[in-house]
């Protein structure tokens, strides 16, 4: 199996050297179209969402409504679009902590990720940071597991969110680095930011863009991102790999239909969603908002999901985490 990162380059090379041919021939869209998104308005997969909305909108004319449902951590619209009929006009934008977490530590979360959907097309891809406080005395990441092992009693890793993609990542980080640290979970990502500032825990593992504004602003340091390559948004900071821990991982926003969707209407779907992701002027926006923007296929797209897939779930087994 190719590794997540391979399979990510082969869809970022796809984007660099033009849109397939097929795409300027994909079938008429249908409307209205609804996007169901998880969460409520302002997150990223509310934006990645409106983005894409507008796009279609504007090319194909259609109506497209984003429609907020949030509860229950983003699966209350995965329970949902799992009882669509086929002719329901509906997508979910998802996220790993939907689509590949949920299901491994929630003891029952009706509905199975493989069985009651199919993959579209991925809008968007994020990157973890690594920060520390102004408290502590390192430089680099180097020298942060060098502190950590001189001070175990001060080896606490805080993240957004208990079970949260950054929780996992912290546990994949410290197996790598060698490094035994306790995993603090607050509730978002502006407390931890507000504790790793006031000295309160000594190093944040969190998203790439809720770190980057208080890094620029001097509040806290980002030692390293998660990335295969240093991130547009902070070319400054060097990838894990460069900072010497051999590891990289990345999140993403992808769009899901409901199983009973046809299949034409499915690829029809895809086609224009990776069409619209490769027009330059919304990728801008993209950028714009501190996000990354993919464009793949609906083939690529459940490539990088089983590849992604292959790399999160042992470390989330492991854990042992349950809800």
């Amino acid at each position: 199996m190719q590794s997540w990162t391979r399979c990510f380059a082969l869809a970022a090379t796809a984007v660099a050297f033009g849109t397939p041919a097929a795409l300027a021939q994909a079938q008429k869209l249908e409307g209205p179209l609804t996007f169901a998104v998880g969460y409520a308005p302002g997150g990223s997969s509310d934006r990645a969402a409106r983005l894409v909305a507008d796009a279609l909108q504007s090319k194909h004319g259609i109506t497209v409504v984003v429609d907020n449902k949030p509860g229950a951590g983003g699966r209350l619209v995965a329970q949902q679009l799992k009882l669509a009929k086929a002719s329901d006009n509906v997508l979910m934008i998802g996220n790993p902590a939907v689509m590949v977490v949920a299901p491994l530590v929630f003891k029952d979360t009706n509905y199975d990720p493989h069985a009651d959907f199919q993959p579209v097309a991925m809008v968007t891809s994020y990157e973890f940071g690594v920060a520390v406080g102004p408290e502590v005395p390192v430089k680099d990441l180097a020298g942060l597991t060098a502190w950590l092992k001189a001070n175990p009693q001060k080896a606490f890793f805080g993240v957004p969110a208990t079970g949260s993609l950054p929780h996992f990542f912290a546990l994949m980080l410290g197996d790598r680095a060698g490094i035994k640290a306790d995993v603090v979970g607050y509730k978002g990502s502006a407390p931890l930011a507000t504790d790793l500032m006031g000295g309160q825990v000594p190093v944040a593992i969190d998203t790439l863009d809720a770190l980057l504004p208080l890094h620029q602003g001097g509040k806290l340091k980002v030692l390293a991102v998660s990335g295969k390559d240093r991130s547009q948004f902070g070319p400054d900071i060097p990838t894990l790999k460069e900072a010497g821990v051999d590891l990289s991982a990345t999140g993403w926003n992808a769009f899901f239909a409901p199983k009973a969707m046809p299949a034409e209407k499915v690829k029809a779907l895809g086609q224009a969603i990776q069409a619209a992701m490769a027009e330059p002027a919304l990728r801008k926006r993209f950028v714009e908002l501190t996000m990354e923007p993919v464009s793949t296929s609906t083939e690529e797209t459940r490539e990088l999901l089983k590849a992604y897939r292959a790399q999160w779930e042992p470390v989330v087994r492991r854990s042992g985490y349950q809800q």
